[in-house]
C-alpha cells in the first residue's frame, strides 16, 4: 500500500490551503468538490488527520469500513489509516476543513489519542463525533486562532502552535470522552463485544493482509476458533471474515498497480502469492479486470 507523509497528502489537495508549517502542519479549506478527487483512490496516510464538515456531506472510508460525514460532525484518522472517498456530490455545496499533522509534530502532545480513538470506533461505531453549539464554537475558535499563527511568521512560531494544538487535542478529547461515557452506561450485549472483537479482527487484517490471510492465523491473534470468528464477523458486518481479508488484498494490489512502479512479478511477490497465474485468477475474479488491464485503464 502507498504510504503518504505529510509532504505527499499536501500534493493531493493543490491551492486549497489555508497555512501550513513546513512538512508538519497544514490546514486546507475545501468548498470545491473536485478537491476530494485524489482522494477517490485509496491511500494510507502516515499522520494525524482531523476532518471537519460544516457544510455539505460524504462518505469517507476507512479501512474499507464507510462513515458517513454530515454537517457539524468531526471525523480523526491515525497513522496507518487506509483511507478513500467513498462518495461525494459533485454539484453540491461543501465546505469542509482539513488539519493534517506528522507524527513529529504530535510527538510532544502527551496523550494517547491512538487508543481513545480506536476505543471510541469500537464503541459509538465511528471514529469521530457530532459536535453540539457550544463544542462548534471552541472548535472553530481554536481553528482560527491557528490559521492567524500561521499567517504572520514570528520566533518560536512552532512551539506555539504545538501548544495551541496540544490544548486543543485535550479539548477534543474529552468531547470524545464524554461520548465513550455516555456509550458505556448504555446496554452493551453480545453485539458490543461483538463489535470489539471485529474491529480488533480489522486492525489485524491491516496490518498482515499482504502475508496471511488464513482465517487461523487471526482466529489465534484472537485467542478464537475460526469458526467463532467467522461468525461475530458476519454478525456485525454482514461480510464474512474471509471477504474482508480478500478486499484488503485487493485493495493492496490496485494500490501498488496505480502508485508504484514494481512489476506485476515484484507485487505478486510482495503480496505472498504463489505465482502470477494464481494472482491474475484471484485478481480478476474480483475486479473483472487483469492486472495488467487495471494499471493500463
Amino acid at each position: 500500500m502507498q504510504t503518504f507523509d505529510i509532504k505527499k497528502f499536501m500534493k493531493l489537495f493543490p491551492g486549497v490551503y489555508d497555512a501550513q508549517l513546513g512538512n508538519d502542519f497544514f490546514i486546507a479549506d475545501i468548498t470545491h468538490p473536485e478537491a476530494f478527487s485524489s482522494l477517490r483512490y485509496p491511500c494510507r496516510f502516515d499522520g494525524y488527520m482531523a476532518v471537519f464538515c460544516l457544510q455539505g456531506d460524504l462518505d469517507l472510508d476507512i479501512n474499507l469500513q464507510t462513515f458517513h460525514m454530515k454537517e457539524n460532525s468531526l471525523l480523526f484518522c491515525v497513522p496507518g489509516h487506509i483511507i478513500r472517498i467513498a462518495r461525494f456530490e459533485e454539484s453540491a455545496s461543501m465546505h469542509f476543513v482539513l488539519v493534517a499533522m506528522s507524527k513529529e509534530f504530535t510527538s510532544g502532545i502527551h496523550i494517547d489519542f491512538q487508543h481513545l480513538f480506536s476505543e471510541g470506533i469500537s464503541l459509538l461505531a465511528s471514529p469521530g463525533v457530532v459536535l453540539d453549539g457550544e463544542e462548534l464554537d471552541v472548535c472553530s475558535r481554536y481553528l482560527s486562532l491557528a490559521i492567524k499563527l500561521l499567517d504572520v511568521p514570528f520566533p518560536n512560531q512552532k512551539d506555539a502552535l504545538s501548544s495551541l494544538i496540544s490544548s486543543c487535542f485535550y479539548v477534543l478529547g474529552s468531547i470524545v470522552s464524554r461520548r465513550l461515557t455516555e456509550a458505556k452506561k448504555a446496554p452493551r450485549g453480545q453485539s458490543a463485544r461483538a463489535r470489539m472483537i471485529f474491529e480488533q479482527f480489522i486492525k489485524l487484517v491491516t496490518e498482515h493482509h499482504s502475508s496471511q490471510r488464513n482465517m487461523a492465523f487471526y482466529a489465534e491473534h484472537l485467542c478464537l476458533t475460526p469458526k467463532y470468528l467467522s461468525k461475530l464477523v458476519k454478525q456485525v458486518s454482514g461480510r464474512s471474515a474471509p471477504d474482508w481479508i480478500d478486499s484488503f488484498v485487493i485493495l493492496e494490489a490496485k494500490n501498488m498497480l496505480k502508485y508504484s512502479d514494481a512489476t506485476i512479478k515484484e507485487i505478486v511477490y510482495q503480496l505472498h502469492f504463489p505465482n502470477q497465474s494464481v494472482f491474475y485468477k484471484f485478481f480478476k475474479s474480483h475486479t473483472g479486470l487483469t492486472p495488467s488491464e487495471y494499471r493500463n485503464s
